[in-house]
């Protein structure tokens, strides 16, 4: 029996043992899923859960209820890939040959690759929401704040789902307006390394609409160097401090450690990959997908599952020998949390930004693109269903497709990228 393994149960590796396993022929392959830990993390919701909307319950569930039963699942760190060998070595001192494998490994923060940001003020007055851990222990903080500065920064890119710390802004100056009445007392900086508000730039201008209108400062191209959380100031490598009496950070994001140890990554310990077949630019058996890869698109749940319906196709060409088919084009698309009830949608890939239109029905709806509205909120929070229930079991979402639609979208030529 021919052998296929997925390394990693998190958004992406789930997805794909549920399409696999109806996909492939349950005779002639197995598939074996390894991972190390038991809790399955719906991530999106971290962001809610310092401000009391989501709970941990909301947010936590065991990744065995997701698996297959047609899948081995093994829960075992992973000591080393050996892509020469065709085979994967365990910390439990077992060994796993593969005829196929997927890298579904994700990304992690390091907020130690930042100099000064755990010493001293860590989980005192510097906190992330990107965990679990991070996101209780601001909700603990925020129930004593009287106000100041608070400071978002994003440490560098990429980060897993780069409208989050907009996201965090805009419900800050939410929540302190309406539930606590401190907004008066507190000043909020959006401090990026980025030159504007987000990464594309039509959107870009429409969230930094938004964020002025809220009076949220924006500091940009803040390239951070390290914290003084003895004086409580992010410093940039050009020498620009930022005063702060909460920093809220986003830290440095890298890809799983086993990636380093086995040579298979950048820097970063992304996985290069081909950015639409999704195999990998090394070994055409390796295929990787989610926040493992080094695709320059968002790392997030929405691009995980479109990549998914692309994988899931071209590991069954690769099966046939035939050559994958470069049918990924980049796909993401996200609800934004602005607050007071409202939310924008973005849908955009590679080619084309951010635009107004209708989706996921042309011109009809429900949702509105780049624009807010309280459907697009709802939208927003809808979702969590929708992740547990559909996404993660590969159940088929109506209307929506692994490619990008253009129609019912209002695409001017400046959001394209030159020929």
């Amino acid at each position: 029996m021919k052998k296929l393994l997925i390394l990693g149960a998190g958004t992406a590796g789930t997805m794909m043992a549920n399409h696999l396993k109806k996909q492939l022929d349950l005779k002639e392959w197995s598939i074996t899923i390894v991972d190390q830990y038991k809790t399955h993390y719906y991530q999106p919701g971290f962001l809610f859960v310092p401000f009391g909307i989501y709970k941990e319950k909301d947010v936590v569930k065991k990744k065995k209820d997701f698996i297959p039963s047609q899948v081995d699942m093994i829960m075992s760190e992973i000591k080393i890939i050996e892509p020469d060998k065709n085979r994967v070595k365990l910390s439990n001192g077992n060994t796993i040959d593969y005829d196929i494998l997927i890298i579904a490994t994700g990304s992690k923060i390091v907020p130690e690759e930042i100099e000064g940001m755990v010493d001293g003020g860590w989980r005192k007055n510097i906190f992330d929401f990107y965990t679990l851990e991070g996101a209780k222990a601001l909700n603990n903080y925020f129930r004593k704040w009287k106000g100041g500065n608070i400071v978002i920064n994003i440490a560098e890119m990429p980060i897993k789902c780069p409208v989050a710390p907009l996201e965090f802004c805009f419900l800050t100056d939410w929540w302190l307006t309406a539930k606590n009445g401190l907004r008066k007392k507190t000043n909020i900086t959006y401090v990026t390394p980025l030159a504007g508000a987000f990464t594309k730039r039509n959107c870009s201008l429409v969230l930094r609409d938004i964020l002025e209108e809220k009076k949220i400062d924006m500091i940009v191209d803040f390239n951070i160097s390290g914290v003084d959380a003895v004086n409580n100031k992010i410093i940039s490598y050009d020498k620009r401090e930022v005063e702060y009496d909460l920093l809220i950070t986003i830290p440095t994001h890298m890809g799983d450690s086993v990636i380093e140890r086995s040579g298979l990554g950048d820097t970063l310990n992304f996985v290069p990959t081909n950015k639409h077949t999704l195999q990998s630019d090394s070994y055409e058996n390796i295929f990787v997908i989610g926040d493992a890869t080094n695709l320059p698109v968002s790392k997030a749940g929405s691009v995980a599952h479109f990549e998914a319906g692309v994988l899931t196709k071209n590991i069954n060409r690769y099966i046939n020998g035939q050559e994958p088919l470069p049918e990924f084009d980049g796909h993401a698309n996200c609800f934004i949390e602005s607050g007071f009830g409202k939310g924008i949608l973005i849908d955009f890939n590679y080619e084309i930004e951010p635009v107004e239109g209708k989706f996921p029905i042309p011109h009809i709806g429900p949702f509105s693109l780049l624009k807010e509205s309280s459907i697009n909120h709802w939208g927003k929070m809808i979702f969590r269903a929708a992740y547990w229930n559909m996404l993660l079991k590969a159940v088929p979402v109506p209307f929506i497709t692994p490619q990008m639609k253009e129609s019912g979208k209002i695409i001017p030529e400046n959001v394209r990228p030159a020929k």
